[in-house]
């Protein structure tokens, strides 16, 4: 990994932990694949940080720029998975 997450400086240090971990799990679905539940509890906890769909938009945009790596389309294919299934991408 050569690239740096796209954090608010202005966020707690537990909510950066949380957003990398989101960030964290995107790559895992890439990489080697990762819970449906585990993804979709990082990413509720992410819009709890991360409210605004433009500022979402606006940090997996830069996130997906630097890793080639897409929340949104992770995001989209866990919602469409069954409770317990792996995510892969």
């Amino acid at each position: 990994m050569n690239y740096s997450y796209p954090i608010d400086e202005t966020w707690s240090k537990q909510e950066i932990i949380d957003v990398v971990n989101f960030y964290s799990l995107v790559e895992q679905a890439y990489e080697s694949g990762v819970k449906r539940e585990d993804l979709m509890l990082a990413y509720t906890r992410f819009k709890q940080i991360v409210p605004s769909k433009s500022e979402e938009k606006q940090l997996c945009g830069k996130f997906e720029k630097e890793s080639g790596y897409s929340c949104y389309r992770t995001v989209n294919k866990a919602k469409e998975a069954d409770s317990g299934e792996k995510i892969n991408m």
